[in-house]
């Protein structure tokens, strides 16, 4: 999520000509720069809260019939409590951004960490489904609080020169969440309840609170006079062609992955379904790892290589006849190409925007996400689950054909150092 910089100065070696020295990715002018090692302890600090903001949200996918029998509803009514959740984080991204601007931003954090222990403590005990579903709601705006600092935050706590890696750390949480903590949060439905599974969840964000009160430090928000309307970031320089690959990358993962049971119905793996997930999963931890490790150097490559893997996955799970056989290598193929994508995007947004165009991401992340879930429906009703990896390829070619063409502005070729 960083250009290419040189070690050994911090220096950007791809910034060019006119480009605004406030959308560089290293930290904010006025912050005092740290140096030497990250600071481990805050990063993962704040990677938890990403963790928690997404086991927040989806966990009730893996308790969905209990939880609508105990709040006497449908489970498709029941389902309205994910939906509620990221509605609520799309839409609320950029007017809570505008509306704490002047807050500090430990302060900010904090309270959206303790909206989810109180969100999650609800969530356990009541028995009314529109109460439920208000403070579903309101952890859907809290999560749209974490979304927009995290970037912003680790660009602070690290060195110039390991601000790509800082925000990988940050960013780890979220495929961790998908990939281990909500198949243990179902495991743990199923052996003491949801309702106690919730309040295990409560537990950990009440623990995450005290952690982020003694280990991050404070920053303080903007001031009135130096506050930019967010929607000005559309008007730098590469902030709309990183935002365009965010919202059709998210469309093509989020209509595979939301009905990935039908199509491997279809493909006679359902029964391998928890297998299938957990492959996808440690394929994506691989991921976030070499992206980590790279991302500071290799923004660019490793873009083009997400999205390459990800289409070749697309195109294995087109061969007619294909199969289980096929299954496991282009889910291994998706989960590389997934893994790192959240890290590589927000880094080239804060890269060409700053901190500013962080609730645009935001809000074109979660909204795609809601729209793959809708748009996913109407292709199984309409032409079955075998349109799903035709549809995924028609996103993402023209994803790879922006991602090389912003060659100057969104996903620079790295400089020779000088």
């Amino acid at each position: 999520m960083s250009m290419s910089q040189t070690p050994c100065t911090g220096r950007p070696t791809d910034a060019l000509p006119g480009r605004p020295t406030d959308a560089l990715p290293g930290p904010p002018t006025g912050t005092p720069q740290p140096r030497g090692k990250l600071p481990l302890s805050a990063l993962l600090a704040l990677a938890t809260a990403a963790f928690m903001a997404i086991l927040t949200e989806a966990l009730p996918a893996g308790v969905l019939p209990e939880m609508a029998r105990d709040l006497s509803v449908s489970e498709p009514a029941a389902g309205q409590t994910l939906t509620v959740y990221a509605i609520a984080t799309g839409l609320s991204a950029l007017p809570v951004s505008a509306a704490t601007a002047g807050w500090r931003r430990k302060r900010l954090v904090l309270a959206a960490v303790v909206t989810f222990a109180v969100a999650n403590t609800v969530t356990a005990l009541s028995s009314q489904y529109l109460l439920t579903m208000a403070f579903r709601l309101a952890a859907g705006v809290a999560a749209a609080v974490v979304w927009a600092e995290l970037v912003g935050y680790a660009r602070r706590l690290a060195p110039p020169h390991l601000v790509g890696r800082a925000i990988a750390i940050t960013m780890a949480g979220v495929p961790l969440a998908l990939s281990l903590g909500i198949p243990v949060g179902t495991f743990l439905g199923g052996l003491v309840g949801w309702r106690a599974t919730f309040g295990l969840v409560t537990a950990v964000s009440v623990g995450l609170a005290v952690w982020i009160a003694v280990s991050v430090p404070d920053h303080p928000g903007r001031r009135p006079g130096k506050r930019e309307p967010v929607l000005g970031a559309l008007r730098l320089p590469g902030v709309v062609p990183v935002l365009f690959v965010v919202a059709a990358y998210v469309l093509a993962h989020n209509i595979l992955y939301t009905y990935i049971a039908a199509f491997l119905d279809a493909r006679g793996a359902g029964g391998a379904r928890d297998t299938v997930l957990l492959v996808l999963g440690l394929a994506s931890v691989v991921s976030i790892v070499v992206t980590g490790v790279l991302v500071d150097r290799r923004l660019r490559t490793l873009t083009v290589a997400s999205t390459a893997v990800f289409l070749a996955a697309a195109a294995l799970l087109t061969v007619p006849g294909g199969g289980q056989a096929l299954v496991y290598p282009a889910v291994v193929l998706w989960g590389l190409g997934w893994g790192g994508v959240s890290t590589l995007l927000q880094t080239a947004v804060a890269a060409a925007g700053g901190d500013r165009a962080q609730p645009l991401l935001v809000t074109t992340w979660n909204s795609f996400m809601a729209v793959g879930g809708a748009a996913g429906g109407v292709l199984l009703d309409a032409a079955g689950p075998d349109s799903f990896p035709w549809t995924v390829l028609a996103l993402l070619v023209p994803v790879l054909l922006v991602v090389l063409g912003a060659r100057r502005h969104g996903f620079p070729a790295p400089r020779a150092s000088r």
